[in-house]
């Protein structure tokens, strides 16, 4: 587990990028066009048992690391539990402060659902290959299709990580979650791109070998 001896600078950095992850996150819910697989099948569950999303992903978190802590816990450490918490407690914060903050109608005009989508994608997938190039460990919804993907050896991780993000989907839109474009694209393409910009920006640039 990555507990030990760890730089100052990398564990700023992977707190303020999962704060970032739910600042991105919050923007994304209000445009209407979906999020991640995972905060869409989050966002069903909590809506349906009427927790707020920080307090149901924190406790789904929870349960998904005693599995990754008995079959893979050189995936746990500093960027595990911050990502588990944080995350989903940042976009209750920021989402609560778009309500008091912007007029009821702000995200209804296609213009503007489209401006404020479009940076906060972008940054969204920015800060995930940060909080995952700084290599501080895995959230436990990330780690378990590499142990999938590790156990079952046949089978492809990319074919697992999209297999694992379209039942998180699938789980909420039937929950009434919204499945807008975002959700279809990140669920499709977000394991690659998130690789291409930790390998050829981030580890390249801010955390080279």
């Amino acid at each position: 587990m990555k507990f030990r001896n760890v730089e100052k600078k990398r564990l700023v950095f992977v707190v303020l990028a999962v704060v970032m992850m739910g600042f991105c996150l919050s923007f994304l819910n209000c445009t209407g066009f979906g999020t991640d697989p995972c905060t869409c099948m989050n966002l069903g569950i909590s809506g349906t048992i009427g927790w707020t999303l920080g307090t149901w992903q924190a406790t789904l978190n929870c349960i998904m690391l005693v599995i990754v802590f008995l079959f893979a816990r050189n995936q746990i450490g500093w960027g595990t539990i911050a990502n588990m918490f944080l995350v989903g407690y940042s976009f209750d914060f920021f989402s609560w402060l778009w309500n008091i903050l912007l007029p009821a109608n702000f995200f209804e005009g296609m213009a503007v659902r489209v401006l404020v989508t479009v940076p906060a994608l972008v940054v969204f997938v920015f800060a995930a290959a940060a909080y995952m190039a700084v290599e501080l460990g895995t959230a436990p919804y990330d780690a378990i299709p590499f142990l999938i993907a590790e156990k079952g050896k046949r089978i492809p991780f990319r074919v697992v990580r999209i297999c694992w993000d379209m039942a998180a989907c699938a789980i909420g839109v039937f929950l009434g979650s919204t499945l807008g474009v975002v959700t279809v694209i990140m669920a499709l393409t977000l394991g690659p791109v998130i690789t291409w910009v930790k390998e050829h920006i981030i580890e390249k640039y801010l955390f080279p070998a």
